[in-house]
């Protein structure tokens, strides 16, 4: 039998109406000897119908899920719904506040230890109680990301190729009704841990994003993540608003070869801009030593055509950093 979670909720998640509260997990530390870390939810509901479950801060340095899902839980009221919505903003709470990908606490990173442990680190409880409390509740998931301080991509909204079809084909429904600029189908490489793979193994809808980058965001991110999560929730009836889906470019990450990934350090020169049409064999990056002139820089190359969908965002890189992401465009 499985420990019971160590995270309390002030809200309840079957009483109709608006609530705000928190999500709060015991953690004794050296400034707080019975502190909590408190991680706030808001929940509406009223009546029966589905659920949403939406959730952003999954990593602490992307905002534009952090932003428009804080606006939803300030605006979304009960009389406006059918069923219920759950909203956490701030998924990794310690990582949100602090800015991070990863939580300064335990340096965790959210998106690689689900189903987490009710006896294991502060990130791992919070996977913990999401996959056993609130991920059955849920009949869809989004889970809004954006390149963090590291990568910058173009807004997608995303869903993964599935071995149940027909589960796949409501995943992606829901993801050309979030109605981003392009739509992505993704095969995970590596899908261990990640909420995608604890959402997708309960047989549920799943849909994300990579909205911008950078380590901040702009009013037309901000934008796009606004409208999509509204447009979810008309498109699984909560709302009866019509869905604002513009027009979306498909795209698709099929394989390894869309990924070009550095094997020196220096300084990043990119050579195709997001967006930009590439060839096989095109130099899309080339890194330049930092400590001496004269030298070539090492030269990077596209190993598909496609569209650059994302790149390395920082100025320097160092050996193992993604700096380039090329998707297909069937």
């Amino acid at each position: 039998m499985s420990r019971p979670s160590p995270i309390s909720a002030t809200v309840d998640y079957e009483q109709d109406g608006k609530q705000h509260g928190f999500l709060n997990l015991p953690w004794s530390r050296d400034d707080s000897a019975w502190g909590h870390v408190p991680l706030p939810i808001t929940v509406v509901k009223r009546g029966a119908g589905p659920t949403a479950l939406l959730v952003a801060g999954n990593h602490g340095d992307e905002y534009e899920g952090q932003v428009a899902l804080r606006k939803l839980a300030l605006a979304l009221e009960p009389d406006a719904i059918r069923g219920r919505v759950i909203i956490l903003p701030g998924l990794n709470f310690p990582a949100v506040m602090a800015g991070s990908r990863t939580s300064p606490i335990d340096r965790g990173n959210m998106n690689r230890v689900f189903p987490g442990r009710p006896d294991g680190t502060v990130t791992e409880k919070i996977a913990d109680y999401v996959t056993r409390h609130l991920l059955p509740l849920a009949d869809l998931v989004a889970d809004l990301h954006s390149g963090g301080k590291t990568l910058q991509f173009l807004p997608f909204a995303a869903c993964h190729e599935l071995p149940d079809k027909a589960q796949e084909a409501r995943c992606v429904a829901a993801m050309e009704a979030f109605g981003a600029p392009y739509a992505m189908t993704m095969l995970e490489l590596d899908a261990v841990g990640m909420l995608d793979t604890a959402v997708e193994a309960l047989g549920k809808v799943f849909v994300t994003t990579e909205l911008a980058g950078g380590g901040s965001a702009t009013a037309a991110s901000i934008a796009i993540a606004e409208r999509g999560v509204r447009n979810l929730l008309a498109h699984l009836g909560i709302t009866t608003a019509r869905v604002e889906a513009g027009a979306s470019t498909r795209l698709a990450m099929p394989d390894g070869d869309c990924f070009v990934i550095g094997q020196n350090r220096g300084l990043f020169e990119p050579c195709a801009d997001l967006g930009d049409e590439v060839a096989k064999g095109q130099v899309i990056a080339r890194v330049h030593d930092l400590e001496r002139t004269g030298g070539a820089p090492a030269e990077y190359r596209a190993r598909r055509a496609g569209l650059l969908a994302g790149r390395h965002f920082p100025g320097l890189v160092q050996s193992g950093d993604c700096l380039a992401v090329v998707a297909t465009t069937p």
